[in-house]
């Protein structure tokens, strides 16, 4: 059976090669202030956050929503200095409680 949750992967502390291995400083820029976004990933993204702190709240996928493990709320915590992947198909809510600045790119599938 295929995954029904897609995941958050965070790579803390990343190495200067795979920073390099990246080339993010030519990827687009994003910021937002401290708040609540709701998000939904329609393509698999890769960010690098420059400044800021998050939490990511992911929302069950609609076949799980009836369990009662969808009604345990967890999430994904990551900042400055991280590279975070968000895979395709993803709805989730951003908690965030430092300003961000990220450099962001869209891979195709």
């Amino acid at each position: 059976m295929a995954d029904q949750n897609p995941r958050i992967i965070v790579e803390k502390n990343p190495s200067q090669a795979r920073l390099d291995e990246l080339k993010f400083k030519s990827w687009p820029k994003w910021g937002c202030s401290p708040g609540k976004y709701h998000l939904k990933y329609e393509a698999e993204e890769i960010c690098y956050i420059v400044r800021g702190k998050v939490k990511v709240y992911p929302k069950p996928p609609s076949s799980l929503s009836s369990s009662s493990d969808a009604e345990v709320e967890w999430c994904v915590e990551f900042g400055a200095g991280d590279i975070v992947t968000f895979p395709k198909g993803l709805s989730c809510t951003w908690d965030v409680s430092l300003s961000v600045d990220k450099h962001y790119i869209f891979l195709s599938s």
